[in-house]
């Protein structure tokens, strides 16, 4: 794909151009499956959040300005969905807090939760630990190991509180690291 094929793609759904949309629908799907299947192991799930994802895209073309790459736009687009349809799917805020748990500081976690034999971890591996926790673990997850976000930001999209961000990140990892010593320890073992 150029950069010109891509131009002249982007400028067509601006115009609403049906090939267009196609076209970058197609080009895009796969890589916005995996953005969204960060947020929701549900296969079903995850393709109701990118089909709305890209009616967001092509309804606000218009605000794409060619600064940065269209696919990081896109990206920020799908993210941004998939935690709407995190908080669209809780039932109660208590679900989306961490009242009364242990806040737990995250420096220094960074080494400690990547000091795992490389050469027995797979990507699968990984993402299968991840698709094992729950919607808000995963999200805070993602948001703040994949998308960069601080626990400021998370706390704001998340409605939470910077404190419940913050727990949640230390549990997921602790989770993700749980299975994953398992999955190490299993290969071990055999």
């Amino acid at each position: 794909m150029s950069e010109h094929e891509l131009i002249q793609h982007i400028e067509g759904c601006k115009r609403n151009d049906p090939k267009s949309q196609k076209w970058i629908f197609d080009r895009y799907y796969r890589l916005m499956f995996g953005v969204c299947l960060r947020y929701n192991s549900d296969h079903d799930g995850v393709q109701d959040i990118v089909q709305e994802g890209y009616l967001k895209v092509f309804s606000n073309i218009e605000g794409y300005t060619s600064k940065g790459s269209f696919e990081g736009w896109m990206k920020r687009i799908m993210v941004n969905t998939a935690i709407d349809f995190i908080r669209k799917e809780k039932s109660s805020p208590e679900e989306l807090s961490a009242e009364g748990m242990l806040e737990i500081p995250d420096e220094g976690m960074e080494m400690e939760f990547f000091e795992l034999e490389e050469k027995t971890i797979t990507i699968q591996n990984v993402l299968d630990a991840m698709a094992k926790l729950t919607p808000v673990y995963r999200a805070v997850f993602n948001m703040y190991v994949f998308d960069n976000l601080t626990h400021q930001e998370i706390a704001m999209h998340l409605g939470i509180s910077v404190g419940a961000s913050k727990s949640n990140l230390a549990k997921a990892r602790r989770n993700v690291k749980s299975v994953l010593l398992g999955v190490v320890n299993e290969k071990v073992s055999k």
